[in-house]
């Protein structure tokens, strides 16, 4: 696992609990994560699902948030894919034949998609080998989102009794992670915990007077830097945005009164850095993955604190320094207690009321607001000083900041770092977070790598990123050292020289079988008929053998045409890279992931006949 964390995210260790959490699934179990936004849940399926048989089914609720997942894992070297409205007819129809073949590990999918009955008739013709129900506190009428669509989960433990089921959310408090072990009926109803304490935020609530001169001094204090700004109404983002606008900050406002056109532009320009500010409803946001959100703004008191904390939790889900800003006053409370007096269901008010007080509660707090958030979510603090709340930071460091975190990165090397990933990103049609986060940028310019290998080193660069990015990124790093006369530093990374310490994975038995075949000059489509298995698997043996040096001869494997062969071998030149996505994605859907496999090995088979003869 350490393995393909490295190869496919470029990671070298995991986030804690992670390792349990995956061991666990591994292991054909249920569970209930509860991970703070930018913990790391999607890691606990998805690493699992490269090494689980079949498909990994993934639950999650917006059309915008499956596809930046989908463009996130494939940028990783990672088959995922989507079934949902944004497709037309007939590429459903490719998904899930692509699914049907085995060629794609993660599929996501809506709750109300997986309601239907011919979804659930197509689920049920393939292997699926775990179901990941993402915001999960959607299912508990007793959770701040509640979704009716999110109760249909229930029929999967009936319909599907053996497939195992993680259900993950980052905000639930006891009442709401019971009733999602009960609605999902998680056998043995495992519950993993992570600490809620996002130690790279800093929580501040100030006077609402004077509210949209301070939004401006904050938001010029971080040009360029993204930021989510939470109104009340839908009016509030219009206007909000329309007075940013008239103070020389680029802002949109997003809301469900907009089209469904509009708000994926707003959306769509928000993540890819075009529009750095957002003024939004709470319709915005579930399941953003932008990480490099800076400031998170409340213009008014939000309705919950698990809402309140699930929203300021979007902002530095990288792991870097951002803010969490709140503007109150009692005027906030009572347009909140008009709306709750309106509601009809008396269970529904007395929540709601219990909510409101709450999130009143943490807004005249007179101590330290880390500590009752982390109390509210069950999680007992130390009463000593956070140094990430207006009640623990000296007044000078509250002012919009002087940053609290020293930067030790040459800021000019890490903009012109930035602009190419903008170029790569916009090529590519994906968010720039995608090509590489901001933590991985500024580990560039803090140790100015000037080797591939070097390069390799970063946190954040897998094997996928290296083959990609590295030239592009490594030209830069170089014109610019050599501009300022800095030599490379060394990048600290003792778990990294201990890895590559180890010796590579023995054959296994499996191996064995197919390697003794292959030495009887059967090809590797005769060796998966014989031995019933796919032909992709039988690839791997032999790769895996080769990596051994343990591959017979493998001049009896011939593939036909030589045109198409060639073809596909250009395409592998061209793309940069070994691994099969993106070499199919400029060949077209007229090549099978089976042939372009096929080429790959014997392309490798050619060069390792040749360094063995020489």
């Amino acid at each position: 696992m350490i393995h393909l964390l490295k190869k496919h995210f470029g990671y070298d260790t995991f986030r804690p609990k992670q390792a349990e959490i995956i061991q666990h699934v591994m292991s054909g179990s249920d569970a209930l994560v509860l991970m703070p936004t930018g913990g790391g849940k999607s890691l606990c399926y998805q690493l699992p699902a490269l090494k689980l048989p079949g498909t990994t089914v993934v639950v999650s609720p917006l059309i915008a948030l499956m596809k930046d997942q989908v463009d996130a894992l494939t940028a990783n070297g990672i088959s995922a894919a989507f079934l949902n409205s944004s497709l037309t007819a007939q590429e459903m129809v490719s998904v899930e034949r692509d699914v049907r073949d085995g060629k794609i590990k993660l599929l996501y999918l809506a709750p109300e998609r997986l309601a239907m009955p011919g979804v659930r008739q197509f689920l049920k013709e393939i292997t699926v080998s775990l179901f990941a129900i993402d915001e999960a506190h959607c299912i508990s009428e007793w959770g701040h989102d509640f979704r009716p669509d999110y109760r249909t989960l229930r029929d999967l433990r009936t319909l599907f009794p053996g497939v195992p089921m993680l259900a993950l959310t980052a905000t639930a408090n006891e009442r709401v992670r019971n009733d999602i072990v009960s609605q999902l009926s998680l056998r043995n109803g495992k519950i993993f915990r992570s600490s809620f304490n996002r130690s790279n935020l800093t929580y501040r609530v100030i006077p609402k007077k004077k509210a949209l001169e301070r939004l401006v001094q904050e938001l010029k204090a971080r040009p360029n830097e993204s930021a989510i700004i939470y109104c009340f109404s839908r009016k509030g983002t219009e206007k909000t945005a329309a007075d940013l606008h008239a103070n020389g900050i680029k802002a949109a406002a997003y809301h469900a009164g907009l089209s469904s056109i509009q708000r994926s532009r707003v959306q769509e320009q928000f993540i890819r850095d075009v529009t750095p500010v957002i003024t939004a409803t709470i319709a915005f946001g579930m399941g953003i993955d932008k990480p490099d959100v800076r400031l998170v703004v409340h213009r008014d008191m939000p309705k919950s604190v698990e809402g309140y904390y699930q929203e300021t939790g979007r902002a530095g889900r990288d792991g870097l320094p951002s803010e969490c800003l709140l503007f109150f006053s009692q005027g906030d409370r009572f347009k909140h207690e008009f709306f709750i007096r309106e509601m009809e269901d008396p269970n529904e008010r007395q929540r709601a009321r219990k909510q409101l007080n709450d999130i009143t509660q943490y807004c005249t707090l007179t101590s330290c607001r880390r500590t009752y958030l982390l109390n509210y979510f069950g999680e007992s603090r130390e009463a000593t000083p956070c140094g990430g709340c207006d009640f623990c930071l000296p007044e000078q460091k509250q002012l919009a900041k002087a940053k609290i975190a020293i930067q030790d990165f040459d800021d000019e090397l890490f903009e012109r770092l930035r602009s190419i990933r903008r170029q790569l990103a916009d090529e590519r049609g994906v968010p720039p977070y995608i090509v590489f986060g901001d933590k991985t940028l500024q580990d560039m310019a803090r140790y100015f790598p000037q080797k591939r290998e070097s390069f390799s080193n970063l946190s954040g660069v897998g094997a996928e990123k290296l083959a990609l990015y590295s030239e592009v990124f490594l030209s830069e790093i170089k014109k610019y050292t050599r501009e300022k006369g800095i030599a490379e530093r060394e990048i600290p990374s003792p778990i990294r020289r201990e890895a590559k310490q180890k010796t590579a994975r023995a054959l296994s038995k499996t191996m064995h079988v197919s390697i003794q075949l292959f030495a009887e000059k059967r090809t590797p489509k005769q060796i998966a008929s014989v031995r019933g298995l796919s032909e992709g698997t039988i690839l791997q043996h032999l790769e895996q053998a080769m990596t051994l040096k343990k591959l017979p001869d493998a001049s009896h494997v011939l593939f036909s045409p030589e045109e198409r062969f060639e073809c596909i071998k250009n395409a592998f030149e061209k793309a940069g890279t070994t691994m099969l996505t993106p070499v199919r994605a400029k060949l077209g859907e007229d090549y099978s992931y089976d042939e372009i496999r096929l080429v790959r090995f014997i392309i490798h088979a050619q060069e390792y006949q040749k360094q063995l003869n020489q």
